[in-house]
């Protein structure tokens, strides 16, 4: 072989292997929100393997009143994921290897995409990285998720310039939101959906009302009933929105926008009323304008499944940027 000869397969070669990758990396995931592909044989799916996979990845999701499994698991063989390229957002692949170890990989297939390879040399040892990494997983499907939603919603979002005006934020709200109320420190957007509806609420509280010697977590169940009394009603007298005292709300410490925030789960009911649902609320400690700043989402679909539509308004509020003075 002659050295030009040589050099133009060594460049063919080389332009095949860019144009691959290139290829994999351009080509979209595409799936239902909230899906998990798990790649594993049935004999492991059917086992104790399968059981742990299911407990930690089809758990219900906190904060709902009814159970619903925090993601839809697929199965399929170890065989399809070596036949094809998967275009799954979300692909568990589970094997028996000489080593016990555990992978994540971005785009490895398609974008956006997490891939997460566990291999064991036995049962036990795929049991034990199941136990210690699912947290991580779990947290990196949730991001993606909420990051590919918030894609959506900026594609068809309302005029940013009501709430910037009135609250020096930030906040991507899809288009199908309507103002029902609007008062000086307090909006309340909805979107009807085919069974029922979903709300956003905004409004700001003096810091002391969130952080005082009482309870904190009391502090913002009696700020969120207070609210409902005032702007949230249904059609009889005497039905205001509060939080629902037969289930305790789940109560987290997080940072939003970078700052520290407050994140509660429950369900909220109509006094005097037979409506009810889930409701998630964050309150952000913004000292740089003096105020507790509240982000609320909740939705009244009775006759169907909820996880998702709590997807949307988690991601909504997610967006949220504080704009600085």
């Amino acid at each position: 072989m002659n050295k030009a000869h040589f050099l133009f397969v060594l460049l063919s070669i080389f332009l095949f292997s860019c144009k691959n990758n290139e290829d994999s990396v351009s080509k979209k995931t595409t799936g239902k929100i909230n899906s998990i592909s798990i790649v594993i044989e049935d004999q492991l799916w059917n086992g104790e393997i399968g059981d742990s996979l299911r407990n930690k990845f089809a758990s219900p999701v906190l904060g709902l009143p009814q159970e619903e499994p925090l993601f839809n698991i697929n199965q399929y063989s170890t065989k399809l994921l070596e036949g094809f390229m998967t275009d799954s957002r979300n692909i568990i692949v589970v094997k028996k290897k000489d080593v016990n170890k555990f992978e994540i990989i971005t785009d490895q297939y398609a974008s956006p995409q997490n891939v997460f390879h566990i291999s064991g040399r036995t049962a036990t040892d795929i049991l034990a990285i199941l136990e210690k990494q699912s947290p991580i997983i779990v947290a990196t499907i949730r991001q993606t998720e909420i990051e590919e939603c918030q894609k959506t919603i900026r594609r068809s979002a309302l005029n940013p310039k009501i709430i910037e005006n009135k609250f020096h934020i930030g906040l991507d709200v899809p288009i199908g939101y309507k103002y029902m109320s609007h008062e000086s420190n307090f909006l309340w957007l909805k979107k009807e959906i085919v069974s029922g509806s979903s709300s956003l609420l905004i409004y700001q509280v003096p810091i002391y009302q969130i952080i005082n010697k009482n309870n904190l977590i009391s502090n913002i169940i009696s700020m969120r009933d207070s609210i409902g009394k005032l702007y949230i009603h249904g059609k009889e007298p005497n039905t205001d929105m509060v939080t629902e005292e037969a289930y305790s709300p789940y109560f987290f410490k997080i940072k939003l926008d970078g700052k520290i925030a407050y994140e509660m789960k429950g369900t909220w009911e109509l006094k005097n009323d037979f409506m009810t649902g889930p409701f998630i609320n964050y309150v952000i400690i913004d000292q740089e304008y003096s105020r507790a700043l509240v982000l609320e989402g909740f939705c009244y679909s009775p006759s169907k499944e909820k996880r998702d539509i709590m997807h949307e308004l988690e991601s909504i509020i997610k967006s949220v940027a504080i704009v600085k003075r």
